[in-house]
Formats: C-alpha cells, sequence, structure tokens
C-alpha cells in the first residue's frame, strides 16, 4: 500500500499553534466559565465592547503563521550561523570572557533570577537585594568611592548621568562647558554630546593634560584611556577642582584589581561597565554600567541605591533608599529619567566577583597584563612602536601603512583588531586570551616564533608595563561574602539560598498593573545563551554580524506590523531610554523645518518617567488634566493648545491610559494636537492591550516606545535587563539616533547617539523575535484579547468588594484595573500598603500600590495566567476584604490585625509564646491551597524611614547576616 504524501491531510497532526495555547493560561472550559461570569457570549463581544471601533484594526496582523518551538529555534539557529565568532582584540570597554557555569546554569538561565520584579516589595526581594548591595560594595571597594548605584544601563549613559550630577552638584561653577578626554572610547564621547547637546552644554574634547587650563563645570577622563594608555590622573584632577570642575572618571573594573584607584586620585565619580565580569558581549548587552560617587552626592545620584535598614523584628532587613520610583514623585524636576537597573547583568558580575574571590581575580587581571606585555615586548623587538609604555590590557602599535595589509591578515586569521587612525592599530586582550592566540596575532603583524630575538625572555615578561606609583596598594573586596564561596558546592548553595527568598513568575503570578509581567517561554530564552549571538563584539566589522542583522531586519518588520509605524530603533535599552529617544527625534525633526517648540503636554495620570524624560531635552511641561472617568480632559487639552498653540511639540499619553481604559476620545486628541502641527507620543507601557486589536500609528500616533520586556516577553529579570525601541511615523524616521562607530542602516550620526552599542541589548533581542514568531498573527491577537478577559474577569470578581475606580463606556476594563481602597481605608484604618504586604502571606506579589492614584492598587494579571491562578488570587483578596470587614466592626483593632502586622516570617510563626489576636494558621496559612506550598517572606516588614535616617548602603559586617 502507498501513501501520497502529497496530497494527503495532515491537520490532525498539526502542531504549530500549541504554543499559542500553552502561552495563554486560560483554556477552553475556563474561558467560557470566564466569559458566563462578564455576561458575554465571546471573547470578540468583549473586545466590541471595551475597544472603541474607530481605532480597530480589520484584518490579522502581517505576521504569517505561527511556528512550533522546534521550528522556530531550527530557523533562528539558521539565523544565528549567519555570525561569525571571531577572537575580538578590539576592546573599546568590551571583552570577551568566561561565564562561570555555575551562574550561567543558576542565574542566567534560571527563571527564579530573570522573572522575579523590581523590588518595590523588598520583603520579598531580599535575595535580588542582598546581590544588588554585593554590586555596590564591588564597586565601592574597586573605585575607591564612598557610595555606588545599583547599575545604569551602560557606561555611556553613566558617563552622561555623570555629566547632569556634576552639573547638578556644582555650585561654585557658573560655565556651561563639560570637558572630555579625547582618549575616552568614541562610543561614549557620542553619547555624551547627545545628552550635552539636549541640555544646553558645551563639550570640549581634547587631549587629557587640557583639563588643567580650561573653565569647566566637569571633566571626564578615560582611565585606562581608549587606546591603552596609563597614567596617574592625581594632579590633572587636583588642577580641575582649583579651577571649581568635577571630574568624572570612566573606568575598567579589571584593571582596577592591578591600578590605583580613582577614588585615591580624587575622582568625584567614577563609571564603567561590569561586562567583562562574567557577562557575554552579546553584540552591545545587556551590561551593567556602574556608577560611583562621593557621599555628599547621594541625594542627587541617578538610579536606584539598595540601603540596608531593619523589619520589625529589628533584624537587619535591606530595600530601595531614597531613589525608589523617583520619578513619579519629582516628575519633571526628577534628576534623570532612569528608573532601572540591568539587575540581573549586575548580580551575574557580581556572583562572578565572589566566585572568584579578591585573589582569583587579581590572578585573572595578572594574567592578561602579562599576556598583554608578553605582545608588547614581541613587537616592540620587530621595530614596532606602541603609542604608551604604560598600559595595562591594551596597546596601540604604530604600523605606518601596514594598517589595512595588518587588518586584512588578522581577519583571515578570523581576528579583529581595532583600526585607529590612519597608521596604528589597538589590541586588548581579556581573560580568554591564551599564548597561542598572541602567536596568531603576532602572525598577523608578519612576526613568527622563529623570528623573534629570544622567546624565552619574551615569556618571562613581568608586569613592568605598569608604574610602580600607579600599582594598587589597598586590599580590595575584603568583605567575607567576597571570601567565602570558591568551591561550585558553596557557590551553588549561596545562589539558591538567595533566590528562595524572592518570588518570582516561577512561584507565583505577579499581578502588576502597568508592568505586564507575563510568561517568559523558556523557549524564548534558550538562544540567549547560543555563542553566535552572546561572543560578537558590539564594533565587529557588519560582514561578521549578518546573523544579526537579518534578526534586526525581520524584528524591525514585525514591530513595524504590531504598532503601525513606518520605521523602528532597535537602539534604547530601557522605556525610559525609548521615551528619550522619541523626544529627540521629535526635537531634531522641528529643528529641520526651522521651528522653536518647547511645550511637552502631559497628561496628569502619566508615568513618572514621562515628564522626567521631557525635561532631559529641556522641554517645558504643562501637566493637562483628567476627567472624573479619568480619561484625559479635552476642554482642559483644548485650553492649553489656545495658550501655547505652536509653541507646543508634543503631547505624551498612554494608551489605553494609565487608569486602564480605553480613552474614546484618543482620535480627537490626536487631531486637536496635529491641528497645531505638534507631535503625539503614544506611551508603549500598555502596548499588552493594543497588539492585534489597534495599532498607535494608525490611529495618530507619531511615535511610541515599545517596552520588550512587558508586551513582548523580554523578562524583567529582577528590575532589568530591558529593551525600549521607539517606532515613529514616515516623518520622523530620518531622525532616528545614529552611531558613531558602527553604522546603523537608514541612520544619521548627526542626530545623535543613545545607547553605546548601536543596537542596544542586541543579544536579547532574540526572546521577542521567538515570542512574535511562536504566535503568528492570530496569537498575538489573542493574546491582546486575552489580556483583557483575564483583566475583567479579575475586576468582576472583586467589584463588590473593592470598587473599582475607573470603567469604560460599557463597564469594562483594558488589561488591568484599578482596585479604590481610599473608601476601606478612611473606615479602618487598613491601607493598601497593609493588604500589598498581607498577600505576600498568600504568596503573591502585591499589584502596583498608589500608582497611577494615591490608595489604589492596579493589578494586571496577564493573557499568561490560567483561570485556576485567578481564582487564588481573587480568594486572597476575598479574605482580605473580610479582614478589613472585622476591622470596621470593632472585633479587632486595625494595629492587631494579621494586615497591619503583614507579612509574617517563619520567626513569627516559631514563638514560643504566641500572645497575638489571631491564630498561627490565620498569620501564615489564610488560604486552604497554602498547606500544599508556602512561600515564607525572610524579613517581616521593613522599616523605610529608619533606613534612610541611617543610611547605609555598603554590606554589614558578616555578623549581621549571622544574626
Amino acid at each position: 500500500m502507498s501513501v501520497d504524501f502529497r496530497s494527503a491531510s495532515l491537520t490532525h497532526l498539526a502542531y504549530n499553534d500549541e504554543f499559542v495555547a500553552r502561552h495563554i493560561g486560560p483554556n477552553a472550559q475556563q474561558t467560557a466559565a470566564m466569559l458566563e461570569t462578564l455576561g458575554v457570549s465571546s471573547v470578540k463581544e468583549l473586545i466590541d465592547k471595551t475597544v472603541p471601533d474607530n481605532i480597530r484594526l480589520k484584518g490579522e496582523l502581517n505576521l504569517g503563521t505561527a511556528v512550533s518551538e522546534a521550528n522556530a529555534l531550527a530557523q533562528l539557529k539558521a539565523i544565528a550561523s549567519k555570525n561569525k565568532v571571531f577572537k575580538s582584540y578590539i576592546g573599546m570597554g568590551y571583552h570577551d570572557t568566561l561565564v562561570p557555569l555555575v551562574v550561567l546554569r543558576n542565574v542566567l538561565e534560571n527563571p527564579g533570577w530573570y522573572t522575579a520584579y523590581t523590588p518595590y516589595q523588598p520583603e520579598i526581594a531580599q535575595g535580588r537585594l542582598e546581590a544588588l548591595l554585593n554590586y555596590q560594595q564591588m564597586i565601592i571597594d574597586l573605585t575607591g568611592m564612598e557610595m555606588a548605584n545599583a547599575s545604569v544601563l551602560d557606561e555611556g549613559t553613566a558617563a552622561a548621568e555623570a555629566m547632569a550630577m556634576c552639573k547638578r552638584q556644582n555650585k561654585k561653577s557658573k560655565s556651561d562647558v563639560f570637558f572630555v578626554d579625547a582618549d575616552t572610547h568614541p562610543q561614549t564621547i557620542a553619547v555624551v554630546k547627545t545628552r550635552a547637546e539636549h541640555f544646553g552644554f558645551e563639550i570640549h574634547v581634547a587631549a587629557v593634560d587640557e583639563v588643567a587650563n580650561g573653565d569647566y563645570f566637569g571633566a571626564l577622563l578615560q582611565y585606562p584611556g581608549s587606546t591603552g594608555v596609563v597614567r596617574d590622573l592625581t594632579s590633572l584632577i587636583e588642577a580641575a577642582h582649583k579651577n571649581n570642575a568635577l571630574v568624572t572618571v570612566a573606568t575598567d573594573p579589571m584593571a582596577l584589581l592591578l591600578l590605583k584607584s580613582p577614588g585615591a586620585m580624587g575622582a568625584d565619580v567614577v563609571v564603567g561597565t561590569s561586562q567583562r565580569f562574567g557577562v557575554p558581549m552579546g553584540f552591545g548587552g545587556p551590561h551593567a554600567g556602574f556608577f560611583a560617587f562621593r557621599d555628599a552626592y547621594k541625594r542627587s545620584a541617578p538610579g536606584r541605591i539598595i540601603g540596608v535598614s531593619i523589619d520589625a523584628r529589628g533584624k537587619q532587613a535591606l530595600r530601595m533608599a531614597m531613589q525608589t520610583r523617583e520619578q513619579h514623585i519629582r516628575r519633571e524636576k526628577a534628576n534623570s529619567n532612569i528608573c532601572t537597573s540591568q539587575v540581573l547583568l549586575a548580580v551575574m558580575s557580581v556572583f562572578y566577583a565572589i566566585y572568584h574571590g579578591p585573589d582569583g581575580l587579581k590572578r585573572i587581571a595578572n594574567r592578561i597584563h602579562r599576556l598583554t606585555s608578553i605582545a608588547a615586548t614581541a613587537l616592540q623587538q620587530k621595530g614596532f612602536v606602541l603609542a604608551s609604555n604604560n598600559f595595562f590590557d591594551t596597546i596601540t602599535v604604530n604600523v605606518g601603512g601596514k594598517q589595512n595589509e595588518i587588518n586584512q591578515a588578522a581577519h583571515a586569521a578570523e581576528l579583529n583588531v581595532r583600526l585607529v587612525g590612519s597608521d596604528s592599530i589597538g589590541i586588548s586582550f581579556n581573560e580568554t586570551t591564551s599564548l597561542q592566540d598572541i602567536a596568531n596575532l603576532l602572525a598577523a603583524f608578519g612576526i613568527v616564533d622563529a623570528e623573534l630575538e629570544s622567546i624565552d625572555d619574551i615569556l618571562s615578561v613581568t608586569n613592568k608595563a605598569i608604574p610602580a606609583e600607579l600599582l594598587r596598594t589597598d586590599a580590595v573586596l575584603t568583605h567575607p561574602v567576597f571570601n567565602s564561596f570558591h568551591s561550585e558546592t558553596e557557590m551553588l548553595r549561596y545562589l539558591k539560598r538567595l533566590e528562595s527568598k524572592d518570588i518570582a513568575l516561577n512561584n507565583a503570578m505577579i499581578p502588576l498593573g502597568s508592568c505586564t509581567m507575563k510568561l517568559n517561554a523558556t523557549a524564548e530564552m534558550i538562544p540567549v545563551t547560543w555563542p553566535e549571538f552572546g561572543k560578537l563584539h558590539p564594533f565587529a566589522p557588519i560582514d561578521q554580524a549578518q546573523g544579526y542583522s537579518e534578526l534586526f531586519e525581520e524584528l524591525q518588520e514585525m514591530l513595524k506590523a504590531c504598532t503601525g509605524y513606518d520605521a523602528i530603533s532597535l537602539q534604547p535599552n530601557a522605556g525610559s531610554q525609548g521615551e528619550y529617544a522619541g523626544l529627540v527625534a521629535i526635537k531634531k525633526y522641528f529643528e529641520s523645518k526651522g521651528e522653536q517648540r518647547d511645550i511637552c503636554l502631559i497628561p496628569s495620570s502619566a508615568h513618572g518617567t514621562n515628564p522626567a524624560s521631557a525635561q532631559m531635552v529641556s522641554y517645558k511641561v504643562v501637566v493637562v488634566a483628567c476627567d472624573n472617568n479619568g480619561n484625559v480632559d479635552l476642554n482642559d487639552l483644548a485650553q492649553k493648545i489656545e495658550t501655547y498653540g505652536e509653541q507646543i511639540a508634543c503631547i505624551m499619553c498612554t494608551y489605553p491610559s494609565t487608569h486602564g481604559v480605553f480613552e474614546e476620545g484618543i482620535t480627537q486628541l490626536c487631531d486637536m494636537v496635529h491641528a497645531v502641527g505638534a507631535q503625539v507620543y503614544i506611551d508603549g507601557a500598555n502596548m499588552n492591550a493594543l497588539v492585534g486589536v489597534a495599532a498607535p500609528g494608525k490611529f495618530g500616533g507619531d511615535v511610541s516606545h515599545l517596552n520588550l520586556h512587558k508586551t513582548f516577553c523580554i523578562p524583567h529579570g529582577g528590575g532589568g535587563p530591558g529593551m525600549g525601541p521607539i517606532g515613529v511615523g514616515k516623518h520622523l524616521a530620518p531622525f532616528l539616533a545614529g552611531h558613531n562607530v558602527q553604522s546603523v542602516p537608514g541612520t544619521d550620526p548627526a542626530n545623535g547617539t543613545i545607547s553605546a552599542a548601536p543596537w542596544g541589548s542586541a543579544s536579547i533581542l532574540p526572546i521577542s523575535w521567538m515570542y512574535i514568531k511562536m504566535m503568528g498573527a492570530v496569537g498575538m491577537r489573542q493574546a491582546t484579547e486575552y489580556a483583557m478577559l483575564n483583566a475583567n474577569y479579575v475586576a468582576k470578581k472583586l467589584e463588590d468588594a473593592y470598587p473599582i475606580l475607573y470603567k469604560g463606556t460599557n463597564g469594562f476594563v483594558a488589561h488591568e484595573c484599578l482596585l479604590d481602597l481610599r473608601p476601606l481605608k478612611e473606615a479602618s484604618g487598613i491601607s493598601e500598603e497593609d493588604i500589598a504586604k498581607r498577600l505576600m502571606d498568600f504568596g503573591f506579589h502585591a499589584p502596583t500600590m498608589s500608582f497611577p492614584v494615591a490608595g489604589t492598587l492596579m493589578i494586571e494579571p496577564t493573557e499568561s495566567e490560567s483561570k485556576v491562578e485567578l481564582d487564588k488570587f481573587i480568594e486572597a483578596m476575598q479574605i482580605i476584604r473580610k479582614e478589613i470587614a472585622q476591622v470596621i466592626a470593632g472585633e479587632i483593632s486595625a494595629d492587631a490585625s494579621a494586615l497591619h502586622n503583614a507579612p509574617h516570617t517563619q520567626d513569627d510563626i516559631l514563638e514560643e509564646n504566641w500572645t497575638r489576636a489571631y491564630s498561627r494558621e490565620t498569620a501564615s496559612r489564610p488560604a486552604a491551597w497554602l498547606k500544599n506550598h508556602k512561600v515564607w517572606p525572610s524579613v517581616n516588614r521593613i522599616d523605610n524611614v529608619y533606613g534612610d535616617r541611617n543610611l547605609v548602603c555598603s554590606c554589614p559586617s558578616i555578623e549581621n547576616y549571622i544574626d
């Protein structure tokens, strides 16, 4: 019997859409039950009654059909194979590294670390917070500074933030000129120049000695220099200080194991990247930029700082200090718009340091330096001249007219070197370099072993390239945490101990409004650690990155289909950076037309990063009111437009609104703003309620940033990594950011540079590519529909217990809902914080608290949660409501209630004398399902006031951990 496979129907064997069913939580039966609860007959009817008809997309997205996990991985592997992984000696702040396998498997590839949220609820984030405190201690030690934050987006961003902080802190200088050492990494110079342009600062790039002569408010010096030179900066910093300039030093953490610290030389701020501490290059990111500074500047520092406090039992506890959500508090007066850290990458780098310990790190640094010295000696013996005889890991070699010849020979041997000027070549060594690698490099210069005068002499070279006065003499990383976990067994257990103190998506739903904590599928995460993506230097010749080029092009087309925009920039590293990039494009657009517009309209409900981003491009923020239904007040908008007219550059609004509703006046809003020639910036934070249903580029948006770590499944990583690409209309496409080192197709470097790497955090873009590919057009739309189904189900089930603050015309919410707790708080004295902490006793992370309205909880369940998980959360909230009712009825006081004393730890339950007004069972297992599994908060409620009054942002002594 024969079978005609060409004509046989294989419908019953189809599996391409299985991933969609795995990504979307509710099955068919659960969906039917939820629809019945909502009183609608279908998901389509729910969407029809929720999303305004005038913005609805007709037809499916241009994304094709869903692809199975196996096929998507195979397709991506074929793309990745087009990348050529050469040995890169380009340097410029990026180096190949060996990720400790215990860290690779148990952190980078572990959902317990990569699916966690920002530690705004510190009682269930003590593991991440301890790791970040360790990171701060590492940076403090290496830089010789008094304080450090918990990382920023990259080295370029860190340098730009340092410039801004120097201007804020420097009260003595009236200058608007910032000095930049000409031997600074060129990508850093580009980012700093862009930031300065929009702040109205002048940048003076010159040889480092000139810093002593001019009138500057601040200066940026690179140490070691980008070309490798090592010099003592002490006298230059002293001279700059005498001229009332503050000095930032950009440095390399590996070099600082051997070199005198910038702090010891008098630096005011120290920045850099910790990438080479066990984080792959990944064609540019994600990496953790570091930012260290004087204690006197702590109130002005950007980003997050982890601080030590105590809990309700007096036990040491950690939490974010001072900077916590400062954009939402200070808004246009914020120090910066950076509202994230690169948490996952920061903790990887500090785990690298902990695993190796100070002695191991010094061995690595000394080996790198010795190999550099061997290569330098060999080159000098053959008549080549070095730009400097003082170096750590980088040498710049004058090769005369042989630059192109040597570069071609290197490429033929699959080696990348740096071209410096027209007659020099730079070489940077790293921990993966071997003697054979050096032999291969020397061969590209025309040197072979037989021609060397004395191979024995070369191999016996010692570290003579660092002047004695620049050798580090003080001890670093002396805290016990860096000296205790050097065996894999010890390290494995330490990582697990920290992980177990946190709630991540592998524990339970994280129902945060405005943050979209959806599934980060394993198939999406697997390509992140492929060497074809991870081992590429961001400035490797683009013909070696054809796989990445194909990935970028395909992802840009996917995102254009999802948003309705005409062009996509993948450069911004985070949503906040995307906002900045979008506003820069708008500003450049108006400059090209000769229009001087400087007003940014922002609704009162907007994310705090919106006004913070506006001030970074020197726009004046004018707030537009919201009406009683939570919508932008179009009458107030009309008045603002009448008042400011053609001074208005743009409006920044979030859609659906931060209040969790689809505003029916959005197209009218866009028309009103466009009528005066202004632009509409639609914040993409809530794209999870739009993809496949409506597109901002189609209903009036000119530019949007996309949080790929929200809607498009890149994980939050405990507060980073993120990606914030922007989509723009055709008229804004010519003004997208470019790059001065690696050309980005279709862009002009004159538009400025937003991130240190041309495609931002390139190595995590495969996650979004995989997600969209496996979902297909229908799946992407269904994800949006189910996000709204789940949110409306939660809202409906809770509305009798907690008023829903805002609803649409037909009584439905978008993909999130606001519970109004203010009446209950007034009646009972129980606060939104009490409810948030009590949820920890149920094993849940709290919803977003008091944003965008004080006294509320904003819930977003995402499409990835099943009805079973939603019902658990609903039950927890209903039990909490009954506990509040007991307080209102006078059965128990607020202070004595389980709510006010939450969260409850094992220390509480093991108390010998239980004297509380409720049982141990009520405290620890308030719901039946907790008898099967319980996640225990490791500390009680944390005293934030104590922590801010007694600010400690470095590691306490080991006794504190033991006690």
